[in-house]
């Protein structure tokens, strides 16, 4: 897998935080944890349930030390979130999140939830906005 960054743009590798100073592409070679900058959410935007639970994943996949820490705390925003969410759209997304994180795929469990932050605002009456 190649990945393409920007100078001064930083990328989560297993757990470690790498800066570029200048234009780069890293080849991956094996499978490896990662997150880009661009797709990691600061705690002070965690303003919704779905940002939240966002929040938990990219802390398990960033932070491999806390990890067992966050799964606990993943499973019980999860369980909330599944009898909180009545559409049921919304609860089988949920389903399949619960799934990507139990088969250590968390990369691909934050990409879909991102794909549900615009309809959970719109579930909740706010005005979409790009996540």
């Amino acid at each position: 897998m190649l990945i393409s960054l920007k100078p001064g743009e930083r990328i989560f590798l297993n757990g470690a935080v790498i800066r570029v100073d200048r234009k780069v592409t890293i080849e991956l070679l094996n499978d490896v944890s990662f997150l880009l900058e661009s797709h990691v959410l600061q705690i002070e935007d965690t303003t919704t349930p779905l940002r939240q639970l966002y929040f938990v994943v990219q802390t398990m996949l960033i932070e491999p030390t806390k990890a067992m820490q966050a799964r606990r705390v993943f499973r019980d925003q999860l369980a909330g979130l599944m009898v909180t969410f009545s559409d049921e759209s919304m609860v089988a997304a949920l389903a399949q999140i619960g799934s990507l994180v139990d088969a250590e795929r968390l990369f691909e469990a934050l990409r879909v939830i991102r794909r549900l932050f615009l309809v959970e605002t719109t579930i909740l009456g706010g005005t979409p906005k790009a996540a």
